[in-house]
């Protein structure tokens, strides 16, 4: 079915993170879901939009994104922060879908890291996911040092194709 929705009035849903929309039509008032929405070139002005009836008690499977919160202390001693999974697919009840999964950081040290088994998920959310699947972790930067010439002299000089030697030049 077909409907019309000013954009400022969809902007401003989309925005606020709902994911279930309850629609009028027809005199009946119907639960849906945003399946799908098409921005311009520019991701300024929404086209389209698709949405899916649904019951609220009814389970849904769904991307959520992982957002990271605070500094790892591994980050700022000279590791570098790995996040291997932007996105976790779960299983949920509509009405209890989550915006996003919140994860702590902030005691995250060198070596160390948190997989999905670590994940305080809502309650009545599930991840198919092993628990052992890393989400992020904090790994040790190994810098590599340069090769230096066994005599310790730096670069040699290339030599000249088509240039005869000195020695050539005197005779």
């Amino acid at each position: 079915m077909a409907i019309a929705v000013s954009s400022e009035q969809l902007s401003t849903l989309l925005h606020s993170g709902q994911r279930l929309v309850q629609c009028e039509i027809d005199g009946t008032v119907e639960t849906t879901m945003f399946r799908e929405v098409q921005w311009d070139t520019f991701a300024i002005e929404i086209q389209h939009f698709d949405l899916v009836r649904i019951d609220a008690d009814e389970r849904v499977t769904i991307h959520v994104p992982i957002r990271l919160r605070g500094t790892a202390p591994g980050d700022l001693a000279g590791g570098r922060l790995v996040q291997p999974i932007h996105e976790l697919t779960v299983d949920c009840l509509a009405a209890q879908m989550p915006e996003s999964i919140d994860v702590k950081i902030s005691e995250l040290e060198i070596g160390q890291s948190i997989n999905v088994g670590d994940l305080e998920l809502p309650s009545g959310v599930n991840c198919d996911l092993p628990p052992e699947t890393t989400v992020v972790q904090i790994i040790e930067v190994i810098e590599e040092e340069e090769e230096t010439d066994e005599a310790g002299l730096g670069p040699v000089e290339p030599e000249v194709i088509g240039q005869k030697a000195d020695a050539d030049e005197a005779e």
